[in-house]
């Protein structure tokens, strides 16, 4: 059966976990795993396990219930191990780097921020800047214009537009991050040219919130910030 684990915690964590059920259906009962003076928090794992909304919801349940007491480092959705006695010897053996994660998220919370920006926008700023972006934009309206041309002028706006996202995004980190305490930037998704996470102590979050707001205030309608959060600090355990 194996066991599905959600997060781990310090031994001397309050676990309020009475009315909090775990992931399947009929819903699993949870239980902790100790060694030394770490716990993880742990349920039997479904024999069928799919990403689920159900499950998912349960699953950040537990989370939120530990957080809001302390310390949490949170495991990902799907996360299962052996058994009980699995689970004990990975907590033994990663001990000190367990203690020390925990140590760096006590109080902190993440924030993730993605950032997408209109292409005419970002097309118009490029046809400004460049001389050579619009001479050959010139010469591919011609009617001499060759395949070449073409290829020649898609490849530079290409470069143009990477260049000046890359730029952008290390900017809006970099006048971000004085209100975090760590950030992590991960590869972007769909139309976002950057995808980054915060982690910001909980006493800063509405500072933090706010100095994003202020960010998307000043980049302009342009621009689109998505913030989510607070979340279990996942990118920086």
């Amino acid at each position: 059966m194996g066991t599905y684990v959600y997060a781990i915690t310090a031994a001397d964590h309050p676990l309020r976990l009475d009315g909090v059920r775990g992931i399947g259906e009929p819903a699993t009962r949870l239980r902790t795993v100790r060694a030394r003076d770490l716990a993880a928090v742990v349920s039997d794992a479904p024999g069928s396990l799919r990403a689920k909304r159900r499950d998912l919801l349960a699953h950040q349940g537990v989370q939120s219930r530990l957080m809001s007491d302390g310390a949490v480092l949170p495991m990902r959705f799907g996360l299962v191990g052996d058994d009980d006695e699995q689970v004990a010897a990975v907590l033994a053996e990663q001990h000190d780097a367990y203690a020390e994660r925990l140590a760096e998220v006590g109080g902190r919370l993440e924030f993730n921020l993605k950032v997408a920006r209109e292409e005419d926008d970002l097309l118009r700023e490029i046809m400004t800047d460049s001389d050579e972006v619009r001479r050959l934009n010139a010469r591919t309206r011609q009617e001499s214009a060759t395949h070449q041309d073409k290829m020649a002028l898609g490849e530079l706006v290409a470069r143009e537009v990477q260049a000046r996202q890359e730029r952008t995004g290390s900017e809006l980190v970099e006048r971000l991050s004085p209100a975090a305490e760590r950030s992590a930037v991960s590869e972007p998704t769909g139309s976002h040219f950057l995808n980054v996470s915060f982690l910001v102590p909980r006493e800063r979050t509405a500072a933090f919130s706010e100095a994003v707001h202020q960010e998307a205030e000043r980049r302009g309608d342009a621009y689109t910030f998505t913030l989510h959060g607070p979340l279990p600090p996942y990118s920086f355990v």
